[in-house]
């Protein structure tokens, strides 16, 4: 009977339909505002007269910020439950770009940077979120899904940016903008029928199906509270409780035996922005191509990304739900696209690698997310999430750097390292892999007898 009431739960009944809608609204909304921002960063803080060197300092402010507080915010989530946590990052990452329309010095625009470098993980949370609310086997597809919306809205983004800034004060028509879109956010988050959330993941709590996907908030944690969007309301844990709370989760992750996966995703976050990072200059010095013909081309790929996302359930469906295999295969197609683009000798293939790379990384980036929830648990998702998101801030740091020396050798330089770095992650999941599996095994060996 039990098993049965779990089964229906996971039949997309209108009520969870309409939730799973409402979040990919929060996550194209949030691409959306943050695109309009993002191009014109580096303008402005020239404009206000940064020299390049302090340009660059004040633009690597946001991704040192993220690199120390994605896993910090994630756990906080697991332990706080997703509504809190994620209304109070919609809040202060408006906040901080509310300050961003009012800088008119350096200082406030470092001063604007500091909350959102702090608590703009909200896509994050989201995609925790998610993982609470569907089954094991659904999640691919739903995670494929809110990709995509976001994607759409860091597409339409710049294009609005680009027309606010023609005008005069557009850069802070576009902050202020930004800052009004988050807030309209949290309070179409703060409208969500947490209720229903809340039915929906107690619901499962009948079935060890539903355990393993992480819909279980009934054990208590360390404080006593139950952690995760099915928490009840009540009176809120201590500070310290919290703080005690997110530190067993961070320990409980970097302890665990997930090195590998973490290494894979550091290895392709760098050769993928390697790949993007001198992008507009190589086409012009290796093909004369004018920028406006690199951004056709730049937007075409991004587009193409963007539909990538409704493929993620099908290949799925393809492989078995085997996704290992497809993170195999996918980081292999990838390390392969990138040496092509290296190599290429015309723009037509340039094109033919830009069509297939945007879909292999799409596939690639939601399998190995899933990956990680299934080896760490879903009740840490919140943790999981956002210890790989630190990883991936730890490439961003390292890719410009490894750019701009490759860079010196060769305009082919950059991609060319990617491609070897792909190549490492290769090699990595084919050693690793199989004792992947054999963990498995016996893991569902245990749980037969």
């Amino acid at each position: 009977m039990n098993n049965h009431k779990c089964s229906t739960l996971y039949k997309k009944p209108r009520g969870r339909t309409r939730i799973l809608q409402c979040i990919y609204v929060v996550g194209f909304m949030d691409l959306f505002g943050v695109s309009m921002i993002i191009p014109l960063l580096s303008h402005h803080v020239k404009a206000l007269g940064a020299s390049p060197t302090v340009a660059g300092i004040v633009g690597s402010t946001y991704g040192v910020l993220q690199l120390f507080s994605s896993t910090i915010v994630g756990s906080w989530s697991d332990v706080v439950g997703r509504r809190q946590s994620l209304l109070t990052c919609l809040l202060l990452s408006a906040f901080g770009y509310g300050l961003l329309g009012m800088s008119t010095s350096i200082a406030l625009f470092v001063l604007s940077r500091i909350p959102v470098g702090l608590f703009k993980h909200s896509l994050s949370i989201c995609r925790a979120l998610l993982s609470d609310l569907v089954s094991e086997a659904e999640r691919p597809l739903v995670m494929g899904h809110f990709n995509a919306a976001s994607s759409v809205g860091f597409i339409l983004g710049p294009v609005v940016g680009g027309y606010l800034t023609e005008h005069e004060g557009g850069f802070y028509t576009s902050a202020f903008a930004c800052a009004a879109i988050f807030l309209i956010n949290a309070g179409l988050v703060r409208l969500l029928p947490w209720g229903d959330i809340r039915h929906h993941c107690d619901g499962a709590n009948n079935s060890s199906k539903a355990v393993a996907n992480g819909c279980s908030r009934k054990k208590r944690g360390p404080a006593g509270t139950e952690p995760g969007p099915a928490r009840a309301r009540g009176p809120p844990e201590p500070v310290w409780s919290q703080l005690s709370s997110v530190g067993s989760r961070i320990r409980m992750v970097a302890s665990s035996d997930m090195w590998d996966l973490l290494l894979v995703r550091l290895l392709m976050a760098v050769a993928i922005m390697l790949y993007y990072g001198n992008f507009s200059l190589a086409m012009e010095e290796r093909f004369a191509l004018k920028p406006k013909t690199t951004g056709y081309l730049i937007s075409y790929s991004s587009t193409l990304g963007a539909l990538a996302g409704f493929l993620v359930g099908p290949v799925t469906q393809l492989y078995g739900n085997d996704m290992a295999a497809l993170l195999l295969h996918s980081t292999l197609l990838t390390c392969l696209l990138i040496w092509l683009y290296a190599a290429a000798q015309g723009v037509w293939q340039v094109l033919l690698t830009s069509t297939f790379f945007a879909i292999s990384t799409t596939v690639g980036r939601t399998g190995i997310t899933e990956l990680e929830l299934r080896r760490g648990g879903a009740r840490a998702s919140g943790t999981l999430i956002g210890a790989g998101q630190s990883v991936t801030a730890v490439g961003r740091v390292l890719a410009p750097l490894l750019s701009g020396v490759t860079q010196e050798v060769s305009p082919c330089g950059p991609p060319a390292l990617g491609a070897l770095l792909a190549l490492v992650a290769v090699g990595v999941l084919l050693v690793r892999i199989p004792k992947w599996n054999k963990t498995g095994t016996a893991k569902m060996a245990t749980k037969i007898e």
